[in-house]
């Protein structure tokens, strides 16, 4: 949920309200979604105030309280937001008015500033601690489905070419989750899902949690539905000025765990991350991409130059 049912309505009456009344506020219109999700209190020690503060703004916007208010904004959420279609129309629109290039310099400079983010202090420091139980597992279980397929893969397919430690719940005949079944508490479950999140991907990840599966996530908000039952989770942001949301913030997190699992070399440690950074890859690493390399000139995978079909 983009935006909330009262926005307008707060945003018209904003200059009225007091200062703590405007930091509620503030909050409201901000996270949405949050405030169909948590608790007055939870909303209001994350806006800064106190809770009466919520109580009040509500009847400053017409409401008993504001439970009401969040009522509002609960049903909203179960409505869900407005489908591809709409989103898709709303683009034309925009398109039309301000030209391709805009759009697509729109698009480029969300993602660039989505990513830039995601180097922030507190981002890295999820990133590691989720690379550190991924180094860490047994065997890393990838999951993601719809848009969110290429984050898993992508992570699948890094792991997959220095070892045999990444298992891809994909396959044909409806067949890609059983592998599940043989995970333990010694693995992971890696899973990706953004808003809207596909029923599939959440019951198994609800089933592997409850199985004794550590969840590691990336996911779109605190309060989605694999935050609340991950051991460690990444949020990536999927605003977007086109109709569909976007997956490159997620696709670039899959790359970066990917490279420092890959370079710990199987070490489950800070000093191991280390090493990769001075450029010292874990032994096993080196010698599973030799195999590969070799692999790969054996088969003549690649092409070598440009025209080298054409030479020939």
């Amino acid at each position: 949920m983009d935006k909330g049912p009262l926005s307008d309505r707060i945003i018209t009456a904003f200059d009225g309200l007091s200062t703590q009344l405007q930091t509620a506020a503030r909050y409201v219109v901000d996270h949405p979604r949050e405030v169909a999700l948590l608790s007055m209190r939870e909303q209001a020690r994350r806006a800064g105030v106190q809770p009466a503060s919520m109580t009040r703004l509500a009847k400053q916007l017409g409401f008993d309280g504001y439970d009401e208010l969040r009522d509002r904004y609960a049903e909203a959420l179960r409505e869900g937001d407005s489908g591809f279609a709409e989103r898709a129309g709303e683009q034309a629109r925009s398109q039309k008015l301000k030209g391709d290039h805009a759009l697509a310099a729109d698009m480029l400079g969300s993602i660039g500033k989505q990513i830039s983010r995601l180097s922030e202090p507190a981002a890295l420091d999820r990133i590691v601690e989720a690379a550190t139980r991924l180094a860490g597992a047994r065997r890393v279980y990838c999951l993601g489905l719809r848009s969110s397929h290429a984050v898993a893969w992508q992570v699948h397919y890094i792991l997959s070419l220095v070892g045999e430690k990444s298992v891809i719940l994909d396959g044909i005949a409806g067949t890609g989750a059983d592998a599940i079944g043989r995970a333990g508490a010694a693995d992971v479950l890696l899973v990706a899902s953004v808003l809207p999140y596909t029923r599939a991907t959440i019951e198994l990840a609800e089933y592997a949690r409850a199985s004794g599966v550590p969840i590691v996530a990336v996911t779109d908000s605190e309060v989605a539905p694999l935050a609340q039952i991950a051991e460690a989770i990444i949020i990536v942001p999927t605003e977007s000025p086109s109709f569909l949301h976007a997956m490159t913030p997620a696709f670039a997190i899959a790359e970066v765990l990917g490279a420092l699992v890959a370079g710990r070399g199987g070490e489950a440690t800070l000093e191991a991350l280390g090493a990769l950074v001075a450029g010292r890859g874990g032994e096993a690493t080196l010698e599973a991409l030799k195999r590969f390399d070799g692999q790969l000139a054996a088969l003549d995978t690649h092409l070598q130059t440009r025209n080298s079909k054409r030479a020939s």
